[in-house]
């Protein structure tokens, strides 16, 4: 057998975007994979004592698609431990002892301070499930994220593998605050989290209409963190890895991800509900934008969102670019009005996006789009065109939006609108 070592040496030289850490190969766990394994999960762990025993016996007890018990051979645990001060260890130990028919290796460490934080302790455990997978020759095996406050669903396994086995690259799953925490929120937090998920769920509705992705079609959600974050090693290794930020490095994964043109997957199929805890671990994420939105209440401030003209706009354009770029690669040049005419709706520099697409083989269209983005806020031209306005209006103007374009699109798909493919949450329906 080809040792984990050499195998994974192999793998990264065929893709060389892969940064390459100086203690890379340097395992976490010392136990071989299964040979049988497809799915490696990932747990980064830090004082997660109290919601811990439910994290795991989630994982441990997974179900495919029909119900039927997964077989344990096809995936294992990886939860790492890092510099904890409760029993957070001595838990997934007694775990992995109590059920020696699961793969969960429980590792434990204390990390400097200059590494201790979330980013640097996923990236770590995603770099060591990408290289057991290498070792096993599984380019399109799965590296599933999850966090030590979530519980995956049943079929959570399952449905990433299906959904993987279906085509695409990576899935994010949907991400539930679990039900006892939702309801004892500070009522004004409460309110901003549902209208928040509403507000979401209609802008990836009104996606699906104006810039429609055929690997992320409706029904589909607008959450891909790393409570629930799937991805084939291949494309882990195209992306370049998990990007070295401290957080929120799942969104910095992300738009990796669509800068390499990953097909990404935001499945319903496969669910997570995690604590609505409000002291978290990063400054960013669930837990801080919770504590944000008490303070907000306690000081009567307005939740202000971009607007739906904003964008709708944007969607727009993004197809209208899309499309040019591909007539571009192809061999058409588009005339300078054209060109000039996009510019303007996207509030950039027409000359910088003139020359941008001279040069179509050097980059990807999410390369691309990523540095329109960049631009737009270099330039400080689409902020100040288009003004933010409490959710409650973007809401009331999305729904409107809606309305119109569920009709045009009914009548193309024989009465049948997204709305009717996924029943609307009570997030959905809050506004």
């Amino acid at each position: 057998m080809v040792s984990m070592e050499s195998k994974g040496l192999l793998f990264v030289a065929d893709f060389p975007s892969v940064k390459i850490e100086k203690d890379f190969f340097q395992s976490l766990v010392q136990i071989p994979p299964s040979p049988h394994c497809e799915v490696c999960v990932i747990v980064p762990v830090r004082n997660e004592a109290q919601t811990l025993a439910a994290t795991l016996t989630a994982l441990i007890h997974q179900v495919d698609l029909q119900g039927q018990v997964l077989d344990p051979r096809r995936y294992e645990i990886i939860l790492l431990a890092n510099n904890c001060t409760d029993d957070s260890a001595a838990i997934a130990r007694s775990f992995a002892q109590q059920h020696p028919d699961i793969a969960l290796h429980v590792v434990e460490k204390t990390l400097p301070p200059a590494q201790a934080y979330i980013g640097r302790v996923r990236q770590m455990l995603m770099d060591e499930a990408y290289r057991r997978l290498c070792s096993l020759g599984r380019i399109r095996g799965v590296i599933a994220s999850t966090d030590g406050d979530s519980q995956v669903s049943q079929n959570w396994i399952a449905a990433n593998l299906y959904e993987i086995n279906s085509g695409v690259d990576a899935v994010g799953g949907r991400i539930l605050v679990e039900r006892a925490g939702r309801a004892s929120l500070d009522p004004y937090a409460k309110a901003c989290y549902l209208r928040e998920v509403g507000y979401r769920y209609l802008i990836t509705e009104l996606e699906t209409y104006l810039d429609p992705d055929p690997y992320d079609s409706f029904p589909r959600h607008f959450q891909h963190y790393g409570a629930s974050l799937a991805v084939t090693a291949e494309m882990y290794a195209l992306a370049g890895g998990l990007p070295p930020v401290r957080t929120p490095e799942d969104v910095a994964f992300y738009r990796a991800l669509v800068r390499v043109n990953a097909r990404f997957r935001h499945s319903p199929l496969v669910r997570v509900v995690t604590s609505a805890r409000q002291i978290g671990r990063t400054n960013i994420g669930l837990a801080n934008q919770l504590s944000e939105w008490i303070e907000m209440g306690r000081q009567q401030q307005p939740f202000l969102v971009e607007s739906a003209a904003a964008i709708e706009t944007r969607f727009v354009a993004r197809r209208q670019l899309r499309v040019m770029w591909w007539y571009v690669l192809n061999g058409y040049q588009p005339d300078y009005k054209s060109i000039a005419s996009l510019a303007e709706m996207l509030k950039i520099s027409a000359q910088w996006l003139v020359q941008k697409l001279t040069q179509p083989y050097t980059y990807t269209f999410g390369q691309l789009f990523e540095e329109v983005e960049e631009r737009q806020q270099s330039e400080e031209t689409w902020a100040s065109h288009w003004k933010v306005v409490e959710i409650e209006q973007a809401i009331g103007d999305l729904r409107l939006r809606l309305e119109s374009l569920r009709l045009s699109w009914s009548k193309l798909q024989g009465n049948l609108t997204p709305n009717d493919l996924e029943p609307l949450e009570e997030e959905v329906r809050m506004g």
